[in-house]
């Protein structure tokens, strides 16, 4: 099944780093087309699905993978106190309000896949995260988000 839902991980983080450059104010040089209207550092729901329409205006995205994104946006949306709280026991010598909007948001994301969206497995969801933070984060972003998604995982795993 994680194979199918690979590539859908990829989408749904084009709309969260796009959701991350619209409230950040970060379009300019990101390489992100979104208008950027919103400058706090948390979206209501309404404006997480403007952003997603506009995102969508400009992209394209294939309608068949609509369902996971937001299931994964409402996810995230949903839970994203909790999600937080998870990444910043997981961060070490960190504040999560510290890192580039870009690493939380991938970080967010990856979160989100891991605690909270069923059958993707959490090796197949670090890895996109991974991939995700190659192509939008800096030279060290990779082995952060490997390493925080990871001290999340195991800790979650011992949580139960």
């Amino acid at each position: 099944m994680w194979t199918a839902t690979a590539p859908l991980l990829r989408v749904s983080v084009q709309v969260g780093l796009a959701m991350a450059a619209h409230v950040a104010n970060l379009a300019e040089g990101s390489g992100i087309a979104v208008p950027a209207k919103v400058d706090r550092p948390r979206v209501s729901p309404a404006e997480l699905l403007d952003a997603l329409e506009e995102t969508l205006d400009t992209r394209r995205i294939a309608r068949r993978r609509l369902p996971y994104i937001r299931e994964v946006l409402g996810a995230m949306d949903e839970h994203l106190g909790e999600i937080d709280a998870a990444l910043r026991r997981a961060l070490e010598n960190w504040r999560l309000d510290r890192l580039s909007a870009m690493d939380r948001a991938v970080l967010r994301i990856g979160a989100t896949e891991l605690l909270f969206v069923e059958g993707i497995p959490p090796k197949v969801a670090i890895q996109e995260a991974i991939r995700l933070a190659e192509a939008y984060g800096g030279d060290e972003s990779p082995g952060f988000v490997n390493g925080v998604l990871d001290a999340l995982y195991k800790r979650a795993a011992v949580d139960g």
